[in-house]
């Protein structure tokens, strides 16, 4: 019973840190401005067309060009979560 309880605590715990590990990389520099790839970004930019105005992590106007900048971010969305799914299909095959 308490090897089972441990093992989950430290699947659970694994996972935290394999989370932590990509929402990090998720963050990158762009345009003078620092960047967190995900759903909000995507949509935001999906919303604009042409060069905008807009903040970054740290509430700087920053303006870019939407649709590249868009494909740009996309592009990082997508390769960290395919490597974070292998990552994470590692972790529960060895669980």
């Amino acid at each position: 019973m308490i090897a089972h309880s441990r093992a989950r605590f430290e699947h659970a715990a694994a996972r935290r840190t394999l989370k932590e590990k990509y929402q990090a990389k998720f963050i990158f520099a762009h345009a003078g401005g620092m960047w967190q790839a995900g759903p909000e970004l995507l949509t935001t930019l999906k919303c604009c067309t042409g060069n905008v105005v807009i903040l970054d992590l740290y509430e700087t106007p920053i303006k870019i060009n939407a649709e590249e900048f868009y494909e740009q971010v996309l592009q990082r969305w997508q390769e960290q979560l395919n490597a974070w799914l292998i990552e994470y299909e590692q972790l529960n095959q060895n669980r």
